[in-house]
C-alpha cells in the first residue's frame, strides 16, 4: 500500500513506519522538518513539508495514496495553561480538518483514513468496564477527543473508510509512560500515585502500531476502537510490577495534593483512570504479541 503518515517522527509513529516498511509498503511522511524526519526514519520514505495548521497539506503528498494514518498532536504531558490547552486542541482538530479538506482536491482519494483519539474521552470512571459503546465525558480532554473524532469522521464524505483508535497508556522503549517513571523507580522512590486505585489501561507500543496497520488494511474495521491491552491494571498494580521487574522498592506513594500542586489541571491524567477493554479488536481476532504488563515492561527495558 501507499500510505501517508502524519506524526511519523513521534514515539508511536516511528514504530508504525518501521512496521509498514517491513511489510513492503510505500510510506509518505508529512512533517514540519524534513531533514530531522529523514534522520529519524531513513531514506526509504518520501517526505513532504507541512508546518502550517492553517493551510492544506501538499496535494502531491496525498494524491494516489491508498490510506492515511493520522497521529499528529501536541503533547499533553506539559502543564496545562491556557496557551498549552490551545496548542493541544488546535494541533489535533485543525490539523485533522486540513488533511480531510485536502481530499476534496484530489483526483484519486485515499480509501481509508485511520486517525487517533484517546481513552481520556471516557473520563474518570473508577472500576467500570468500558467498551467502544460506553458514554463519554465532558471535561477538557473529552472535548478535545470528541472534536478530533468528529473531524476525522468527515473523511467519510469523501468516500473513505474511517477507523479511529482511542489510545491508552503506551509502554515502549525510550519514551511514553516508562521514560517518565524509570528515573524515580531506579532511585528507589517509586510508588502509587494518589490512592493507587485508578485504572491504567495500557498497551505495548508494538501492539499499538500493529493495531493501526490492522485498521488500515482490514476492510471490515471501521468506527472507534480502543487501543488498549485486554488486561488493564490499577496504578498500584502497575507500580508493583514495575518495581518487581526493576528489583526496586515501589511503596512510596505520591500524595494527590502534591501531584495537583505540581501538575495543575494536567494531574487528572495521573490521578484519574479508566478500565478500558479492546472489545472491537478482540472481535476482529487481533493477536496481541505482548498481552501482559510484566511482558510489556520487560520487553521495553
Amino acid at each position: 500500500m501507499k500510505v501517508v503518515v502524519t506524526g511519523a517522527t513521534g514515539f508511536v509513529g516511528q514504530v508504525i513506519v518501521k512496521q509498514l516498511l517491513a511489510a513492503g509498503d510505500e510510506v509518505i511522511v508529512l512533517t514540519r522538518n524534513v531533514a530531522k524526519a529523514a534522520i529519524s526514519l531513513g531514506s526509504t520514505c518520501r517526505y513532504y513539508q507541512w508546518d502550517d495548521m492553517e493551510s492544506l497539506p501538499p496535494a502531491e503528498a496525498l494524491e494516489g495514496a491508498d490510506g492515511v494514518i493520522n497521529l499528529m498532536g501536541e503533547s499533553i504531558s506539559k502543564r496545562w495553561d491556557e496557551n498549552q490547552k490551545k496548542k493541544i486542541y488546535n494541533s489535533r482538530i485543525s490539523g485533522t480538518r486540513k488533511i480531510v479538506e485536502a481530499f476534496e482536491k484530489l483526483n484519486h482519494k485515499p480509501k481509508v483514513f485511520v486517525s487517533t483519539s484517546a481513552i481520556g474521552i471516557y473520563g474518570n470512571r473508577g472500576a467500570e468496564e468500558l467498551n467502544e459503546s460506553s458514554n463519554v465525558a465532558d471535561d477538557f480532554l473529552a472535548k478535545v477527543c470528541k472534536d478530533w473524532e468528529n473531524e476525522a469522521n468527515k473523511a467519510r464524505n469523501h468516500g473513505a473508510r474511517v477507523a479511529i483508535i482511542r489510545v491508552g497508556i503506551v509502554i515502549g522503549k525510550n519514551g511514553g509512560a516508562l521514560a517518565q517513571m524509570l528515573p524515580i523507580f531506579k532511585l528507589g522512590g517509586g510508588g502509587p500515585l494518589g490512592s493507587g486505585k485508578q485504572y491504567m489501561s495500557w498497551i505495548h507500543i508494538e501492539d499499538l502500531a500493529s493495531m493501526y496497520i490492522e485498521a488500515l488494511k482490514n476492510n471490515e474495521i471501521k468506527g472507534v476502537l480502543n487501543g488498549t491491552s485486554p488486561y488493564p491494571v490499577t496504578n498500584a498494580e502497575f507500580t508493583k510490577v514495575l518495581g518487581k521487574v526493576l528489583r526496586r522498592p515501589a511503596f512510596l506513594p505520591a500524595p494527590s495534593f502534591a501531584i495537583k500542586i505540581a501538575f495543575g489541571e494536567m494531574s487528572q491524567i495521573l490521578l484519574e483512570g479508566q478500565k478500558v477493554l479492546p472489545v472491537k479488536f478482540k472481535e476482529a481476532k487481533f493477536r496481541f504479541r505482548v498481552p501482559t504488563l510484566e511482558m510489556a515492561i520487560k520487553e521495553s527495558l
